[in-house]
């Protein structure tokens, strides 16, 4: 089975998101600084890390493949799992023995 990519802790398609979040705060802090000097290079740079890390948290909370979740189904699992059909004929025996 392949396993994804890992950068920094990111998999995947994280990766790319990061990336460009990244791109884009060098890029906010290019425009900002110019504009507003070192206040605005400061707010460039919040920017961009506030991406990376909202990143982060997305990988966290949806996985790297996607899920389905149903919240209304129902699932019964069994506490004891007996068929006679798949057991051994030893077991068979032995079960209806003790009137299982």
């Amino acid at each position: 089975m392949k396993k994804p990519l890992i950068f920094f802790g990111l998999k995947d398609k994280y990766i790319y998101f990061a990336m460009g979040s990244a791109v884009g705060g060098l890029i906010t802090v290019a425009i900002l600084s110019s504009l507003f000097g070192l206040f605005g290079m400061i707010i460039g740079a919040a920017i961009g890390g506030t991406g990376v890390f909202l990143i982060y948290k997305m990988q966290d909370r949806k996985g790297l493949y996607n899920k389905t979740r149903n919240e209304e189904e129902l699932h019964i699992i069994p506490t004891k799992f007996r068929n006679v059909k798949l057991l051994p004929k030893k077991v068979n025996h032995e079960l209806k023995e003790k009137n299982f």
